[in-house]
């Protein structure tokens, strides 16, 4: 599988923009393209999808983790463009506009080896793609806390890797057993999280691409 970091807070790849949010681009082998959260501005988003090389129209599908504005606010101008996509959003939020809509509150499986942690507090849900390594965890904030996420996502196998923002994450021990961890967006401690795990803590950023 593929990640692509299209927006997040910092750069990795020169050219890009970053901005306060959050969207990666998620490719699993003979599934569906999906584009996990919108970031907070259409504008940026598409300057970094085109620099980029990614098409919005060939994405099949949107996993939207959480309603916050930083998340959602490309949606709108992602729909005009492809309208048709379907839109795999936590029950606690309707996307407007949307044409095809999934409504997930309980944990459930996507397409083969693509899950669903559920929506966790009643507020955000995380992807979880089973790869031959163990599972990939992809989330939008970690709301409703690091370990709980784990714990969901572990009823579909081990986590191998977690992608994603942490917030305010500090429980750092939740991170021994994992072998990839790429700290994004509004993870307040990043710098700790490398220091601790330099092995496998690697740098996020707009244009960062993960293959796993």
């Amino acid at each position: 599988m593929k990640i692509t970091l299209i927006y997040d807070n910092e750069v990795y790849k020169k050219g890009l923009r970053a901005d306060w949010g959050f969207s990666c681009l998620v490719e699993v082998e003979n599934q569906p393209r999906i584009l996990f959260d919108t970031g907070a501005n259409g504008k940026i988003l598409f300057d970094n999808m085109e620099k980029l090389d990614i098409k919005p129209e060939s994405i099949n599908e949107v996993f939207i983790s959480h309603s916050h504005w930083d998340h959602t606010g490309g949606l709108p101008d992602f729909l005009k463009v492809n309208p048709d996509v379907t839109i795999y959003s936590p029950s606690s939020y309707r996307p407007p506009k949307a044409k095809k809509i999934v409504s997930i509150e309980k944990a459930m499986q996507i397409h083969e080896n693509v899950f669903s942690t559920g929506e966790l507090m009643g507020i955000e849900q995380s992807l979880v793609v089973k790869t031959d390594k163990g599972l990939v965890v992809t989330c939008g904030c970690s709301h409703p806390e690091v370990g709980n996420i784990l714990r969901a996502a572990s009823q579909f196998g081990r986590v191998y890797a977690l992608i994603g923002g942490l917030h305010g994450f500090r429980e750092f021990i939740l991170l021994n057993d994992l072998e990839l961890v790429c700290p994004c967006h509004c993870t307040q401690f990043k710098s700790e999280i490398k220091s601790l795990y330099p092995d496998k803590c690697i740098d996020g950023g707009a244009g960062k691409i993960i293959e796993i």
